[in-house]
């Protein structure tokens, strides 16, 4: 069966980045002029996804708003013939969007629940809005090219330092059966760097089949107390194989401050309108240093 749909959890508090966030949703965080959101949603449609649905929580309306139609200001660039930033506005309208709200921040594998009734009996990929990716290939895409050949769900992974791991879900991999598509034992949710079973560490992109849904209604909480979607895929490959992809392309953690900047400042170094005088700045500022 064809994967035609994505799910993006957007119910966060964004707490890393208060106060910025105590108003805006940390998903509508721009990258010099672009919503942090708009590139997972590009990637999704760049990769053949047909249906997004977005979950979201309190405080998260301004997530809608972007991708909805705002008559008045595409008038009103109509009518100046600022035709250019007509078309950036009309990039975000016309996708096929649907919205659902988490009620309670139960976790990652809560949120996707909340998805059941949008995804059916399809498998579908779920992307992380903290996690933003660059490649010839989207990532996405590689996942459904892996599910093309295993019909399996897979994860998309990517070595970190291996004192990181407690930041992230980690695989156990066993053999590698193709380039870079691992057949996995075992997942463990944040595990400390002397525990770990590698330094593969799960990123934000996921493609699972559905079933995935009977275990996250029965799933217990675990780490946080929240419901963790990395212990419900752990369940799934006990009963059908899951595999992990290795990314090796670039990857931006906007989740954190860092990466924010450091997402700014590359994208802006591509940017036509910034990136000469962006580059003329940080020359002048290495050379204050």
């Amino acid at each position: 069966m064809k994967v035609r749909k994505a799910i993006i959890p957007a119910a966060g508090l964004g707490t890393r980045f208060l106060p910025a966030t105590k108003a805006i949703a940390k998903e509508m965080l721009p990258i010099i002029d672009k919503p942090t959101i708009q590139f997972i949603v590009e990637e999704a449609i760049a990769s053949g996804i047909e249906d997004i649905l977005i979950v979201t929580g309190k405080a998260k309306r301004p997530i809608e708003d972007h991708f909805d139609a705002n008559l008045e200001l595409e008038q009103n660039l109509s009518s100046k013939g600022k035709d250019e930033l007509l078309a950036l506005v009309e990039e975000t309208t016309g996708i096929n969007i649907h919205f659902i709200r988490q009620k309670r921040p139960l976790g990652l594998g809560h949120a996707v629940l909340q998805a059941k009734a949008f995804v059916g009996n399809e498998p579908f990929v779920v992307m992380l809005g903290d996690d933003i990716m660059e490649d010839d290939v989207p990532l996405t895409k590689q996942l459904m090219n892996a599910y093309d050949q295993t019909k399996a769900s897979a994860l998309a992974v990517m070595e970190i330092p291996h004192e990181d791991t407690d930041k992230y879900g980690v695989v156990s991999p066993n053999e590698e059966v193709s380039e870079g598509l691992y057949d996995v034992n075992h997942f463990v949710e944040k595990p400390k760097p002397e525990n770990a079973p590698s330094n593969l560490a799960i990123i934000g992109r996921y493609l699972l089949r559905p079933e995935i849904f009977d275990i996250l209604e029965h799933q217990e909480p675990g780490l946080g107390g929240e419901i963790q979607l990395t212990d419900a895929i752990d369940t799934l490959n006990k009963t059908q194989r899951v595999f992990a992809h290795e990314f090796k392309g670039k990857r931006y953690d906007v989740g954190n401050k860092m990466g924010m900047l450091e997402a700014n400042i590359e994208y802006g170094l591509t940017h036509p309108e910034v990136k000469d005088e962006l580059v003329e700045y940080l020359k002048a500022l290495v050379a204050t240093l």
